[in-house]
């Protein structure tokens, strides 16, 4: 088996995925080594984050020792979530209810991830089917932010956030279907890329729902690893955004959520110093909302949310298991909730996912960028939203916290939140750029050029490869 330094796989894990990658193209490391260092990694900081769910160290260390694809990311270590399936790992999903059997498939996006000469390390953390925006499942880990270990990373993706926050892995596969790239990468501190509705290759199986509403990423913290990430995907096979437009764009801003509610003043604060920031970099900034029903959009949300807890609920049932022995209390609660709504109740749901793109297309005339918090809050402390409080207040907090992020997934736009602000706790607060169909690449554009001006690659948390041996911060 190889071997490396534990100083020395700290130093990779400082690298983003491009350096990492640069490594091995230049002979300095070998695949195999660069997979072992993030293996050491994940061995000397995860117990202190449970990002983690399920390590495929063996399967790593044979891929990588294997010839790779040739290609920029080649030989890089990622994550994979616990939802992807990939063949000779399990996908519970963070579920009793999933069995511990590996797959034996792979749909066309984690072929992608394969042709690139990326090396699944292992599967990261996530609530019970991603259903809430904290990553904290009954059957664990409870996985913690590594910028305060009390604190939530977010979710869905919380795993892969807190794991690529920290260094441990420079690419982890996130899923956004409300919001679970976004939230957690805003309570990370890094860029997450929510890509709109069609512009990546197929992800898993077909799902009215799903495919409505989930985009799929790589998530990580520079932006031309996501940049990458995100064209290694595309079905045209096109070229990543290499850095910041000359462009000047035309960006609004709001501060209310969709339901109207005013955000944390820590968050008002973050939005002032983002929209002077924008403002000095040459970009016409101003006040706008689009012309749309923002709490009906997030009515429609929380309606298909809980078909999709119900769709759980009914495939439970379809095994021969019982649903209160092998799924949490959230999502029984959300198949309830379906279960007490009315066919006018979906039809209203579908009838925003037909009208908000044509509204914000509209809106998206007048400017090329819409500006608003990425949550309504700093992280929340761990166990606030445990998917074993009532379900009322679980819907209420879930939906209040997340309250700017739905409308993208409804409308199948793409969205970016970048982290341009920390709160007097030193917890990171995102801020999230969205925009037309179709659109990006502007935005990750956009993001090159803030990415120069607040460079927040140089910020690393309280548990991360860059806090010397035993992960703090020095």
């Amino acid at each position: 088996m190889v071997s490396i330094r534990r100083d020395d796989a700290f130093a990779i894990g400082r690298l983003d995925a491009h350096d990492q990658a640069a490594l091995v193209a230049r002979g300095e490391v070998t695949a195999a080594e660069l997979t072992e260092a993030a293996i050491v990694r994940i061995e000397a900081l995860d117990s202190r984050l449970l990002s983690v769910s399920w390590p495929a160290f063996e399967l790593a260390r044979s891929r990588a020792a294997a010839p790779l694809p040739e290609g920029p990311l080649a030989g890089v270590p990622y994550l994979l979530k616990d939802s992807l399936d990939y063949p000779g790992l399990p996908s519970r999903a963070g579920s009793a209810s999933r069995s511990m059997a590996p797959r034996d498939a792979a749909h066309p996006y984690v072929q992608r991830l394969d042709a690139a000469g990326l090396v699944p390390v292992g599967k990261s953390a996530m609530p019970e089917f991603g259903l809430l925006p904290v990553t904290e499942p009954l059957i664990g880990p409870v996985t913690r932010n590594p910028w305060s270990p009390a604190h939530s990373p977010g979710g869905s993706s919380g795993g892969a956030g807190a794991a690529v926050a920290a260094g441990l892995v420079p690419l982890a596969h996130g899923s956004d279907g409300a919001g679970s790239i976004r939230i957690p990468s805003s309570a990370c501190g890094l860029p997450g890329l929510k890509p709109g509705r069609g512009t990546t290759v197929r992800v898993r199986g077909r799902h009215v729902i799903e495919d409505l509403l989930v985009g799929d990423s790589l998530m990580a913290r520079s932006v031309r690893d996501v940049a990458a990430g995100f064209a290694l995907a595309r079905p045209d096979f096109a070229r990543p955004v290499q850095g910041p437009s000359r462009r000047r764009l035309k960006i609004a801003y709001a501060y209310r959520t969709l339901a109207g509610a005013e955000p944390h003043e820590s968050l008002i604060k973050a939005l002032e110093d983002a929209i002077h920031l924008c403002a000095r970099l040459g970009h016409e900034i101003r006040p706008a909302w689009p012309g749309i029903d923002g709490p009906a959009a997030e009515r429609a949300e929380q309606v298909l949310w809980s078909h999709i807890g119900a769709d759980c609920v009914d495939a439970v049932i379809g095994a021969g298991l019982d649903p209160a022995a092998n799924l949490e209390p959230w999502t029984r609660a959300l198949g309830e909730i379906a279960a007490g709504l009315s066919h006018a109740d979906l039809e209203a749901a579908y009838g925003q996912i037909a009208a908000l793109p044509r509204q914000l297309a509209a809106f998206f005339g007048d400017f090329d960028v819409l500006l608003t918090p990425t949550l309504s809050a700093p992280p929340p402390l761990l166990g606030e939203m445990s998917p074993d409080r009532p379900a009322d207040e679980l819907m209420a907090r879930m939906f209040g916290w997340c309250g700017y992020t739905p409308l993208q997934n409804m409308a199948g736009t793409p969205a970016m939140t970048l982290p341009l602000a920390w709160d007097e706790a030193g917890l990171p607060l995102g801020l999230m750029f969205a925009a037309d169909r179709g659109q990006e690449d502007l935005l990750l554009a956009l993001a090159f050029e803030l990415e120069a001006s607040a460079p927040w690659k140089s910020h690393w948390p309280q548990i991360s490869a860059n806090g010397g041996l035993d992960g703090c911060a020095a």
